[in-house]
């Protein structure tokens, strides 16, 4: 027997919640880095993390591509792309600055790059429960 979905369990909607705890997990990791002085912690967590907040912005392109978006919720990949892309040009102008380091055990995070990725994940978040709660908002219904 099967279940049946409720209407508003769409794959756009589990993107989207997916987004939000990937705001979260962007959050810990930067008080996580703030905790070791912006070397990256020896946690499985962080690393476990890490490599999803990468992967997530592989995922936001194809779901673009792959499941059927609103427009207001097409801003979600959009705004995960930027934020990716900005970063890795920002991390590389702020390592070249300091010099890159020979091992991964080396490397600092800035402070200003931390609280780029804490900014962005205050407003992903916020713009994640904008869109998961659009329908049932009358101003944009």
């Amino acid at each position: 027997m099967l279940i049946p979905n409720p209407d508003w369990l769409t794959p756009q909607f589990i993107y989207v919640a997916l987004s939000a705890v990937v705001a979260v997990l962007i959050w810990i990791e930067g008080e996580m880095l703030k905790t070791t002085d912006g070397k990256l912690p020896q946690s499985k967590f962080f690393q476990f993390s890490s490599l999803l907040d990468t992967a997530w912005f592989f995922i936001s392109v194809m779901m673009l591509y792959i499941i059927d978006l609103t427009p207001l919720a097409v801003t979600v990949p959009a705004a995960y792309g930027i934020y990716t892309v900005f970063g890795w040009v920002y991390g590389t102008r702020l390592l070249r600055r300091k010099g890159i380091p020979d091992s991964a055990k080396d490397l600092i995070i800035s402070v200003k790059y931390i609280a780029y990725s804490q900014s962005f994940s205050l407003i992903f978040f916020s713009l994640c429960l904008l869109v998961l709660a659009a329908p049932w908002l009358p101003i944009l219904g």
